[in-house]
């Protein structure tokens, strides 16, 4: 395991940059885009006393998960004083806000969520936030802006029934934009009262050093109604030495070639056309294999191995399935050969699988007061996630036996956002404060 973890990691620092990976949380789904870390001395009994080493005031709500990377803390956030949609950096070590930009306007509102949710991303170098008004900015990390574009401005509305939540991809110096959305009935007036343009769903890939298009392309579906929409992140995959970026969303997984676009596969996991399948979590790529969740909970969990297919795979690709519980909106985890995947709404449990077979290893109930829409996270042989109450636990990232080692609650609801884990800390962003916490 440590030989191959090594290898990983050698293949990421080729990709992306060797500073990003030294502690660094640079995407939402953090170094190796799984949720997982190589972080050590993590806390596993936490206590409000004793672990937390700052904690910072932000200016509005936000599910967006920070960002960090050369000690910065990177916070997409509204502003409950006006519509401003802003970029915060915050100093790792002691809390400092260094600088905080205007970087949008919510010209529209919606329920269960807001124009922020789209986490940051950064290459080591920049950092680029993304709002669901189609806003898109790359700045410098002393806060300067190198290039701004309006998405919805260039291609149409990117609204959706619950709020445009698609986190930027930055992978082999390229940035990486998905937009998956249906129905025109979604679509929200703009200032006039007219409705606004319904972009066709596309994947886009950017230059991060400019903002400008390297291609563009469509992605095509049959899917209908509520079906279209989809909420869930690309996510970089390593297939024989093939880049691709896998999608989720509207009836199928789709792998475009991380250079020039090109379709390469796609599988349909939804062949009813059910009207209200919209999809929340992310693909996950590990061991490889692709991990897809059905819509909506209440479904499998299905698990792709590719070796040389192309063009439209049959049912023979998918090589196991889990049929739950799954989650409605948390992306699952994998870590040391595990795939972790909590049901936060309904059952509340953690179950801990094999990813190579999906043999259950164990199930777990976690309890809590409200719904667990957070991704887990890991590190350090811990598994940390928190639930709309700000109700965070730690549990053992034991693949033997479920063990909760701590329960405690930052008193700071709601909380949708995931917990990043960097510099040997945790890095916890609740409805209106930033925490630090570690050993």
């Amino acid at each position: 395991m440590a030989r191959k973890t090594l290898l990983f990691t050698v293949v990421m620092m080729s990709l992306f940059g060797v500073e990003v990976w030294a502690g660094d949380w640079p995407h939402w789904r953090g170094p190796f885009l799984n949720g997982s870390a190589n972080e050590k001395n993590l806390p596993g009994k936490l206590s409000l006393d004793k672990n937390v080493k700052w904690v910072s005031g932000l200016p509005g709500h936000s599910a967006a998960t920070p960002v960090v990377c050369k000690s910065s803390v990177f916070v997409s956030s509204t502003d409950k004083e006006s519509t401003d949609l802003l970029g915060l950096c915050f100093d790792a070590k002691t809390g400092k806000e260094l600088w905080r930009k205007k970087l949008g306007t919510a010209t529209r509102t919606v329920r269960r969520n807001n124009m922020a949710t789209p986490s940051p991303v950064t290459d080591g170098d920049n950092v680029y936030f993304m709002y669901g008004t189609g806003e898109l900015t790359g700045l410098s990390y002393d806060g300067d802006i190198i290039w701004t574009r309006n998405i919805e401005a260039d291609y149409g509305g990117i609204s959706t029934n619950w709020g445009y939540s698609s986190s930027p991809l930055i992978y082999d110096g390229k940035l990486y934009i998905l937009v998956q959305h249906g129905a025109s009935m979604f679509q929200r007036a703009d200032q006039n009262g007219q409705g606004s343009e319904s972009a066709e769903p596309f994947l886009l890939a950017m230059d991060p050093k400019t903002g400008k298009n390297i291609w563009k392309q469509p992605r095509k579906t049959d899917a209908i109604a509520e079906a279209l929409d989809a909420y869930s992140s690309p996510i970089a995959f390593q297939n024989a030495g093939q880049a691709e970026i896998i999608t989720i969303g509207a009836d199928y997984v789709i792998s475009n070639d991380a250079d020039t676009g090109k379709e390469l596969w796609r599988y349909e996991y939804s062949e009813r056309k059910i009207r209200n399948w919209r999809v929340v979590p992310s693909p996950v790529t590990a061991e490889g294999l692709i991990y897809g969740v059905q819509p909506r909970g209440r479904n499998d969990l299905f698990v792709i191995k590719i070796d040389d297919g192309s063009g439209r795979l049959s049912k023979n690709y998918v090589t196991w399935t889990f049929s739950g519980p799954t989650p409605d909106v948390s992306t699952p985890l994998y870590y040391k050969g595990s795939l972790y995947v909590l049901d936060g709404r309904r059952s509340k449990t953690v179950t801990c699988l094999d990813a190579k077979t999906g043999h259950k290893r164990w199930h777990g109930d976690i309890g809590g007061s409200g719904p667990w829409r957070a991704s887990l996270t890991a590190a350090d042989d811990k598994i940390y996630c928190i639930n709309e109450s700000s109700e965070l636990i730690v549990l053992a990232a034991d693949p033997v036996k479920f063990q909760i080692l701590s329960r405690i609650n930052l008193k700071n609801p709601p909380v949708q956002a995931s917990i990043a884990i960097a510099e040997g800390h945790l890095f916890i962003r609740t409805a209106g404060k930033l925490f630090c916490m570690g050993i």
